[in-house]
């Protein structure tokens, strides 16, 4: 039975802490609009997409303003383009870009995902085409977001497309020079996507997915946070032991605006992808919950392990609160969207060694991290490659988002606004090439662990 207390709790998680459901997400399946002819097939997607997805910004606001609960944004994912335009005569799906990018304002979404390709055993026509087509349909729309999954721990990873992800980062940022590179936070390399994750920029509608779902991305550092900040010198199964019950009360949250949005729209629902996603205001912060277990500066040692306990932590409570629990769940690190993670790379106790380090025991990988606009291609492909393998051997997903901006050297500051936040650059600082490992391509075969048959 809920109690007096329990809505008391919730509202002040709401007012006082920054609980908010980050996203509801609407996957739409596009298999069915196939069609040789791009024009009729953009079409199909325009019509498939402003008909699914025509009430869910409003079932949205009613939720929110019915419940209290704040909704941040409102998005859709389609079926991996590559997949559904692949019986397009054509060498371009920049028009399909463009029309998901009307589609999307049509409906009055935050960002539509979905302009992907599942690559990681190789290629299909359709595939070349949309990965050719990432740089300039990233510049020519607003709200679209790409992804590329290049490698799993049952294939292994596909080492050509590692290569061409570092030149199509290079070109979308020189195409998007004017936003200081904005097209490359709206790009996700991946290892092992999940096909039902409801954040950007890395949403897609998994194959295996039915015709419609909605998935619902809850968020809450902040909550997180003050749990701890009773809890000084409390030992580590304690402080484990709290942040479960508090993950299991975000995520009930969640779930409660899942079933609403579900039932009102009258399509299933998908799941609750629990992941802690920070924003760039104060007091939202992964970082900053590091920090509150002990760490002076996140960065300094002992953050991974504080990182692992997270994530650990958060997973387990939340999968007490629902059964149907999916997409990343665990805790993000996007360097430009936490305020913490922010300051530590300002102070120096934050590198991107050490980011990829954490990115071994927490959700996702190397996320909105701004670095010097003269970094080689070469060079973030072999970031890609890194993220990929510890993807890969660890069976778990990783991904890349690096910006970098034409320009911009270590010192400067980039802005990119809203939930996208700011970031200073990065230093990558090993200055030695990794080219020539690179051009080698092929397949890294799959770790001895993906014959579990």
């Amino acid at each position: 039975m809920i109690t007096i207390d329990d809505i008391l709790e919730t509202n002040r998680m709401i007012t006082e802490n920054k609980l908010d459901v980050r996203t509801i997400t609407m996957g739409i399946s596009l298999r069915d609009c196939a069609h040789p002819n791009i024009e009729k097939f953009c079409q199909n997607v325009y019509d498939k997409i402003t008909t699914s997805a025509e009430f869910l910004v409003k079932t949205g606001e009613d939720i929110e303003a019915e419940y209290g609960i704040p909704i941040i944004h409102k998005r859709v994912s389609v079926t991996p383009i590559a997949i559904a335009a692949d019986a397009c005569k054509t060498d371009s799906y920049v028009p399909v870009a463009e029309a998901m990018d009307r589609a999307a304002k049509e409906v009055g979404i935050n960002f539509i995902g979905g302009f992907s390709a599942l690559v990681e055993k190789g290629f299909t026509h359709g595939d070349r085409v949309l990965i050719n087509s990432i740089p300039q349909a990233l510049a020519t729309t607003d709200l679209v977001c790409s992804s590329v999954n290049l490698g799993s721990t049952k294939t292994g990873i596909n080492m050509d497309c590692v290569r061409e992800m570092g030149e199509v980062i290079k070109r979308t940022a020189e195409l998007t020079r004017d936003q200081q590179a904005l097209g490359c936070a709206k790009l996700v390399v991946f290892c092992n996507a999940p096909g039902d994750n409801p954040f950007m920029a890395g949403a897609f509608h998994g194959v295996s997915e039915a015709d419609k779902v909605v998935s619902v991305g809850v968020s809450g550092p902040g909550v997180v946070k003050h749990a701890l900040e009773d809890l000084k010198g409390a030992d580590f199964t304690e402080v484990a032991e709290t942040i479960k019950k508090t993950a299991f009360k975000i995520t009930r949250v969640g779930q409660l605006v899942a079933r609403e949005a579900s039932k009102r729209l009258g399509v299933p629902f998908g799941i609750i992808d629990l992941s802690l996603a920070p924003t760039p205001a104060v007091g939202d912060s992964v970082a900053r919950i590091i920090e509150e277990m002990g760490i002076e500066s996140c960065g300094a040692p002992g953050t991974t392990a504080a990182l692992a306990l997270l994530n650990d932590a958060v997973k387990k409570g939340g999968l007490m609160a629902s059964s149907h629990v999916g997409g990343l769940s665990g805790a993000f690190i996007p360097v430009s969207e936490d305020e913490g993670m922010i300051h530590a790379v300002s102070e120096g106790s934050l590198s991107i060694e050490k980011l990829e380090a954490m990115t071994c025991v927490c959700s996702v990988g190397l996320d909105m991290i701004a670095i010097e606009g003269d970094t080689t291609a070469a060079t973030i492909s072999g970031i890609i490659a890194d993220e990929a393998a510890i993807g890969m051997i660890n069976n778990k997903t990783t991904a890349v988002r690096v910006i970098p901006v034409p320009g911009k050297k270590v010192g400067d500051v980039v802005e990119f606004g809203g939930l996208l936040g700011y970031c200073p650059i990065v230093p990558v600082r090993n200055q030695y090439s990794s080219e020539a490992f690179i051009a080698r391509g092929g397949r890294i075969p799959a770790p001895i662990r993906s014959l579990t048959n």
